[in-house]
């Protein structure tokens, strides 16, 4: 496999990380999923999140590698059956988040950073746009005169499953700290975030 990264023009990495940077920058669900937990849990959670969004999109770049994705176009109950799954999961989190009433102050930091970063994952690996998204951008960029389509797929996914960790990171670190600063508005920051969990799961059901 690293014949195979050795033998990709630079200038595809330089086309294609441009491509997924509009990407990154440009509001979706992993966006405001991460900014939302920045905004409840503190930046560790931010953070934690990020991670679990960046597994999740590598999951969909290995799904996508083995084929298992075209599954998803095949066969559109499957598609649907994800869609919704994954949209009650964030129903109940909307739930949760605007009934919890804990203290954040007095959270156990690695409990609820494990917790966001297993939102995280299950978010994105449930939103099966994700991985067809995946399934479509990622063999634009693949040349079969190059080595293994799969492989380069594999590639590919990989730097794009890690800038985002990277962009996410820094959007939820900065949502935590900020959240951190105006800690009296605790109680309206769980109610957006809520909200923001809420509409995620509304476009995931209905789009």
């Amino acid at each position: 496999m690293l014949d195979v990264a050795l033998s990709i023009p630079i200038w595809t990495y330089v086309t294609f990380m441009g491509a997924a940077l509009i990407l990154y920058i440009t509001p979706g669900a992993d966006m405001m999923f991460t900014l939302a937990s920045g905004m409840r849990g503190g930046a560790r959670s931010g953070i934690a999140a990020a991670a679990g969004i960046g597994l999740g999109v590598m999951g969909h770049v290995v799904i996508a590698a083995a084929g298992l994705a075209v599954l998803l176009i095949t066969y559109p109950i499957a598609y649907d059956a994800l869609r919704y799954a994954g949209a009650a999961y964030l129903l109940w989190l909307a739930y949760h988040t605007w009934t919890d009433t804990s203290d954040p102050a007095r959270r156990e930091g690695r409990s609820d950073t494990w917790r966001a970063f297993r939102r995280g994952f299950l978010t994105n690996i449930l939103n099966p746009k994700v991985g067809l998204f995946v399934l479509a951008f990622l063999p634009q960029f693949a040349n079969p005169d190059i080595g293994p389509v799969w492989q380069q797929i594999l590639i590919l996914g990989t730097l794009l499953a890690v800038g985002e960790l990277a962009t996410y990171c820094v959007l939820g670190g900065f949502a935590g700290m900020a959240a951190a600063r105006i800690q009296r508005a605790s109680g309206w920051i769980k109610k957006l975030s809520a909200i923001v969990f809420g509409g995620l799961a509304l476009r995931l059901a209905w789009n």
